[in-house]
C-alpha cells in the first residue's frame, strides 16, 4: 500500500480537504477529484465518443452517450419489460405505472400522467405541427420526429449493427434490425411481432381505440395513415395516377385495384 493511498484514506476519515480549486475555492480530499472538478471551469472535454467524436468532461457521460449508438438498453422495467438506455430513464418510466393520471383530453377523454404528453396528444386532434424541418420546411407535431426527419437530409447514420455493419438514422431502427439476427420477437398479443409499434397498432383492432380524428368532420380512425387517406376526401388530393389512362386516386390501394382492370381486359375479337 503506497504512502499517498494511506494519506488519502486518512483524509476521508478526518474530513481534511487540502486540494483547493483556485477558481471557486471548493476543496477536495485528493488531487484526482480536484482535476476532475477543474474541467467544469475550463470546459476541457477529454473523453470522446468512439462513434461520432462528441467530447465529454466525464467518462461516465461519454459511456452513457455511446449507448445511444450501440442500442444497448440494460435497464429493464419489471412491470412491462420496456428497456431503457439510462437508469434515470427507467426510473422516470416506472413512475408511469404508479402515477395517477390527471390530465384528460377534452376531445376524446384519454388521460395522461403528464401535461406534456397531453399537449402532444392534443395535436392529433388539432393538426398542429409547430416543428419545422430547417432543410425542407416540412412540419411535425413533435421535435423528436422532426429531428429524425432532418437526418434523412444530412444522411447522418450513427447507429451501426455490430453483426453486419449496417448503419441507421435512429437507434430504434437499429434495435429492430438486430432482431433479424437474433430472431427475437418480444412483443406478443397472442400473435407475435418484431416491432413494438406493430403490436401496439394491432392491439387497437381488439380495443377499438381510434385516436386519429378528422378535424373537418370528426370521423375517427385506428391508424394515422387511414386518417391521412380520409382527409384527401376533403381536400380533393389524388396523388396516385394510372400510367395507362391518367385516372387519379386518393390512395395507392385504389390505384392498384384500378390497374387490374387494364390487365384483366380481354382482347376484342
Amino acid at each position: 500500500m503506497t504512502c499517498s493511498y494511506v494519506q488519502t484514506y486518512e483524509r476521508i476519515h478526518t474530513g481534511e480537504k487540502q486540494f483547493v480549486c483556485k477558481k471557486c475555492g471548493e476543496a477536495f480530499v485528493n488531487s484526482s477529484h480536484l482535476t476532475k472538478h477543474q474541467r467544469i471551469h475550463t470546459r476541457e472535454k477529454t473523453f470522446a465518443c468512439n462513434y461520432c467524436g462528441k467530447a465529454f468532461i466525464h467518462p461516465r457521460a461519454c459511456y452513457n452517450h455511446e449507448k445511444t449508438h450501440t442500442g444497448d438498453r440494460p435497464y429493464v422495467c419489471k412491470q412491462c419489460g420496456k428497456a431503457c438506455i439510462h437508469s434515470y430513464h427507467l426510473l422516470q418510466h416506472e413512475r408511469s405505472h404508479t402515477r395517477e393520471k390527471l390530465y384528460a383530453c377534452k376531445q376524446c377523454g384519454k388521460v395522461f400522467g403528464r401535461s406534456s404528453y397531453l399537449r402532444k396528444h392534443e395535436r392529433i386532434h388539432t393538426g398542429e405541427k409547430p416543428y419545422l424541418c430547417k432543410h425542407c420546411g416540412k412540419a411535425f407535431s413533435d421535435p423528436t420526429t422532426r429531428n429524425n426527419h432532418e437526418r434523412t437530409h444530412t444522411g447522418e447514420k450513427h447507429y451501426v449493427c455490430k453483426q453486419c455493419g449496417k448503419a441507421f438514422i435512429r437507434s430504434s431502427q437499429l434495435l429492430i434490425h438486430e432482431r433479424i439476427h437474433t430472431g427475437e420477437k418480444p412483443y406478443q398479443c397472442g400473435k407475435a411481432f418484431i416491432q413494438h409499434r406493430a403490436c401496439y397498432n394491432h392491439e387497437r383492432i381488439h380495443t377499438g381505440e381510434k385516436p386519429y380524428v378528422c378535424v373537418q368532420c370528426g370521423h375517427a380512425f385506428t391508424f394515422s395513415k387511414s386518417l391521412q387517406i380520409h382527409e384527401r376526401n376533403h381536400t380533393g388530393e389524388k396523388p396516385y395516377i394510372c400510367k395507362q389512362c391518367g385516372k387519379a386516386f386518393s390512395c395507392s390501394t385504389y390505384l392498384h385495384q384500378h390497374e387490374r382492370t387494364h390487365s384483366e381486359k380481354k382482347p376484342s375479337g
